[in-house]
C-alpha cells in the first residue's frame, strides 16, 4: 500500500526491539507507509543506524522494556517530539534454551520479564495515548504461544503469557475504541534463530518439526504481513498463514509433543549432551542485560 493511501500516513508508531531483525524491518515498513516511528531498544548506536534509514521524521530511545520508570519517561518524550502514538508494536523479546532443571534461574526469569512483563510495561506506558488516538496495539507472539516445546520453557511460558495478556487487554479496552492484535509468527530469519541453530540439541528439535514448520521466513516478509495487519487493525495475524490451523488442534498438541519427546529426547541426549544455551543471538544478549540502577 502506497504511503499516500495508507491509514498510517502522518501517524506516530512505536516499535520496541527495533535495533535489528523483525523490529527493524517493521520500523522500515511503517516509515515507508508514511508513519513517524519511535524506535526503542537496548542498543543505542544500532538504533541510530536504523533511524538514519527511515524516510520519515523518526527518533530513537535506549530503553529497557522492563523498566517502568524509563518506559514512562520515553512515552512522554515520544508524545512531545513525534505526537501521541496511534500504533504500538510490542516486539522486544529474548530466548534461551536447555533443560529447565539445569537452567540458570536468573536467565530463565529474565526471558519471562523481557517478553511478558516488558510487553505489559509497554502497553501501560502507551495506553493513554492509544485512548486519545483510538489506536492499535500489536503484540508479537509466536507459535510457541499455541504449542510449547521442550528445552524452551521460559520462551514458551512467556509467549503463552503474552497471548493471554493481549486477549485480556483487548476485552478491557474495546469500548475505548482501541484495537489489540496478536501476531503469531514462526521461525523468522533473525540472529535469535541463528543462535538456535548454533546449538545441536535445539537444531535437532527444530529438525523434528513437520517440514512446513521448519521453514525460516525472511524478516521483511514477516514484517510486511504484520504491517498490513496494523493497517487493517486485525485481531490476529498468522505468519505463515497455515499457523491459523494450529488453533483448531491446540488442545491435542501437548500430548503429541510429549509422545514425540519421550521417544526422541533420549536419543538426542546420547548424541549431544543437553546444555543451557544462554541468551540466543546478539540482540538477545543485549536486550537481556538488566536495567541500570535508578539515578539519585
Amino acid at each position: 500500500m502506497a504511503a499516500q493511501a495508507s491509514p498510517l500516513r502522518g501517524r506516530t508508531a512505536v516499535v520496541t526491539g527495533a535495533a535489528r531483525g523483525l523490529g527493524e524491518a517493521i520500523a522500515l515498513l511503517l516509515a515507508d507507509r508514511g508513519a513517524r516511528v519511535a524506535l526503542l531498544g537496548r542498543e543505542e548506536e544500532t538504533l541510530a543506524r536504523v533511524r538514519e534509514r527511515l524516510p520519515t521524521q523518526s527518533a530513537c530511545w535506549e530503553a529497557d522494556v522492563t523498566d517502568d520508570a524509563r518506559m514512562a519517561q520515553v512515552a512522554a518524550e515520544v508524545r512531545e517530539r513525534l505526537g501521541p502514538p496511534s500504533v504500538v508494536v510490542a516486539n522486544a523479546g529474548v530466548a534461551e534454551g536447555g533443560p529447565f532443571a539445569e537452567s540458570d534461574p536468573a536467565v530463565w526469569r529474565r526471558v519471562v520479564e523481557v517478553n511478558l512483563v516488558g510487553s505489559a510495561a509497554t502497553a501501560r506506558s502507551y495506553l493513554p495515548d492509544l485512548f486519545e488516538t483510538h489506536g492499535y496495539f500489536l503484540q508479537v507472539a509466536s507459535l510457541a504461544s499455541i504449542g510449547a516445546a521442550p528445552m524452551m520453557s521460559a520462551y514458551c511460558a512467556s509467549k503463552a503469557g503474552v497471548e493471554s495478556f493481549a486477549h485480556s487487554l483487548r476485552a478491557e479496552v474495546a469500548h475505548r475504541r482501541v484495537g489489540v492484535g496478536i501476531a503469531y509468527i514462526n521461525w523468522t530469519e533473525t540472529d535469535m534463530i541463528r543462535g538456535v541453530d548454533e546449538h545441536a540439541v535445539l537444531r535437532e528439535l527444530r529438525g523434528h518439526m513437520p517440514p512446513p514448520a521448519r521453514r525460516v521466513h525472511p524478516a521483511p516478509y514477516v514484517a510486511a504481513r504484520l504491517v498490513r495487519a496494523v493497517e487493517r487493525r486485525r485481531p490476529a495475524v498468522y505468519v505463515p498463514s497455515w499457523l491459523r490451523t494450529t488453533q483448531l488442534v491446540r488442545a491435542a498438541m501437548p500430548a503429541v509433543v510429549t509422545a514425540l519427546s519421550r521417544r526422541e529426547l533420549p536419543r538426542l541426549a546420547a548424541e549431544h549432551p543437553f546444555e543451557a544455551t544462554g541468551f540466543l543471538g546478539e540482540g538477545g544478549r543485549a536486550a537481556a542485560q538488566p536495567p541500570p540502577p535508578p539515578g539519585p
